[in-house]
């Protein structure tokens, strides 16, 4: 027997018109405020602040270059992903988008590969954050900081989507602080205006003084790329936060408008100010930390500990962040069919416990894998998950090339957010994330990262496949697009009893 589940926004109980409210019995817990910091936060992970020295010692100022390629193709993505959220916000984001108009195997391929990346992100992040904590109180082993952590964040993303929320604010208005004043402080210092600066202020010479802008040649500047590229993922989530928010289409509309300034402060901003306050190839900026270097240049007291906390900070966000996006994934795959019924149940505050709850069994798994088995089982999942940020962005540009033409011919005033020169630019940007893929075949450092990624993605993708030909065997529907009377603001999930 089958049975259509159609999801929609229907309208605001209090009757105001333009703010949609889920009705899959999500509630839209989340306000404005809290989107805004998601939006805001959601580019800034913990890799910002550690892996840039790595970048900066390969590639020296032309790491710039690196950050803004990356950057572009975040800025594209997102125009194109905020494009179908405002015209059809969905818990699902892109794995729904993707079903509807690639096909079922589509969605339930990137949705359960985009679930197991975040998993597997709760245990390198839960890791990470211990190995700060245990450095401040050795007494309790780093293994039982990583169970404190990972429970107190279950705990708040079991309350309701509103805790979820708040959490992320906070700890996403320390990172934004945080950044802002290094962006200000470390600009006095460097043409010399700062009171105190242990900095001479050397203006812009460092970026040309040392070897030149780029001194490692071209081909640096792409393997900056690989290093960097990874560190942007998290900037969709707030398309798949804005079907529990008061105005989801609002929500996407502005954070879509304001990616391009937030990566251009955040991540350009922030280290071409490492990059003017020291030269590129001074030590400290990987023994140290980038961040942490350029704050002891100035002369910045106990630049280590400040630093600690911010990155703590920026981890604990991540794993909030991570544990509420997996289960929101496994949420709609549950509605759709593509996972277990009970995936799809809330509670009476309205948030998925049985998805929370199996997403974060699944980060434990991995968090143990981590302290047992670090280079077989643990190494295998880091490096099968680490390429899927690459082919969710590839997945986006293919879905909304199929989208835009459903969106235009069924309701072309829900469009309110337009990819630029669509379709030219977003073929493009495809074809960039796919030179980015074959480079990374190419290059030996990054090569069993993208063949594990692939060997995984392949055997979701088998099944993908399987399941919508048994579906059509046996006489279900075997895609999930709507009926053309259907408005883009319905997503049809079908379920097989």
């Amino acid at each position: 027997m089958s049975t259509t589940t159609t999801l929609q926004t229907a309208g605001d109980p209090t009757g105001e018109p333009g703010a949609p409210q889920p009705s899959d019995g999500l509630k839209a817990g989340l306000k404005n405020r809290h989107l805004s910091m998601i939006a805001i936060g959601g580019v800034i992970g913990a890799g910002l602040f550690v892996g840039s020295g790595g970048g900066i010692a390969k590639t020296g100022p032309a790491i710039l270059l690196s950050y803004a390629l990356v950057g572009a193709l975040v800025v594209f993505v997102m125009r194109m992903l905020g494009e179908m959220a405002a015209a059809s916000p969905n818990s699902g984001s892109f794995s729904a988008y993707a079903d509807r108009a690639l096909g079922r195997w589509a969605g339930f391929s990137i949705g359960w590969l985009y679930w197991f990346f975040w998993v597997v992100v709760l245990a390198v992040e839960a890791t990470a954050g211990a190995k700060i904590l245990e450095g401040w109180i050795p007494a309790v082993p780093q293994w039982g900081w990583a169970l404190i952590v990972m429970v107190v964040l279950t705990a708040t993303n079991l309350g309701s989507v509103a805790s979820y929320g708040e959490f992320e604010f906070w700890f996403a208005g320390i990172k934004v602080v945080a950044i802002g004043a290094f962006v200000i402080v470390g600009m006095l210092a460097v043409f010399g205006v700062l009171p105190g600066s242990d900095n001479p202020g050397a203006g812009l010479a460092h970026l040309t003084d040392t070897g030149g802008f780029m001194p490692n040649g071209w081909g640096s500047v792409l393997t900056g790329v690989l290093m960097v590229v990874f560190s942007f993922m998290g900037s969709e989530i707030v398309t798949l936060a804005a079907g529990e928010s008061e105005d989801p289409r609002r929500a996407v509309t502005k954070a879509t408008n304001s990616v391009i300034w937030r990566i251009g402060i955040f991540y350009l901003g922030s280290i071409f100010i490492v990059l003017t306050l020291l030269p590129w190839n001074d030590k400290s900026i990987v023994d140290k930390g980038s961040y942490v270097a350029a704050l002891d240049s100035i002369g910045i007291a106990h630049a280590g500990q400040i630093m600690n906390v911010i990155v703590l900070t920026a981890v604990l966000s991540c794993l909030n962040s991570g544990l509420y996006t997996a289960s929101r994934m496994a949420f709609s795959l549950g509605e759709r069919g593509d996972a277990p019924k009970a995936f799809a149940k809330v509670t009476k505050r309205g948030v998925p416990a049985v998805a929370i709850l199996g997403s974060v069994v699944f980060g434990f798994a991995a968090v143990y894998f981590n302290y047992a088995y670090p280079d077989t089982i643990f190494s295998f999942l880091l490096n099968s998950s680490g390429a899927i940020a690459l082919f969710v962005w590839l997945v986006i540009c293919f879905t909304q090339l199929r989208m835009r033409g459903i969106l235009m011919r069924e309701a072309p005033e829900k469009v309110t957010v337009k990819m630029w020169f669509f379709p030219y630019l977003t073929w493009i940007t495809a074809a960039m994330i796919t030179f980015v893929l074959g480079y990374m075949v190419y290059d030996k450092d990054n090569r069993e990262t993208v063949l594990l990624s692939l060997l995984v993605a392949a055997v979701v993708l088998v099944i993908g496949v399987v399941r919508s030909a048994l579906r059509r065997r046996a006489g279900a529907p075997a895609d999930a697009e709507a009926p053309a009377d259907q408005g883009p603001l319905t997503l049809v999930a079908r379920t097989d009893r």
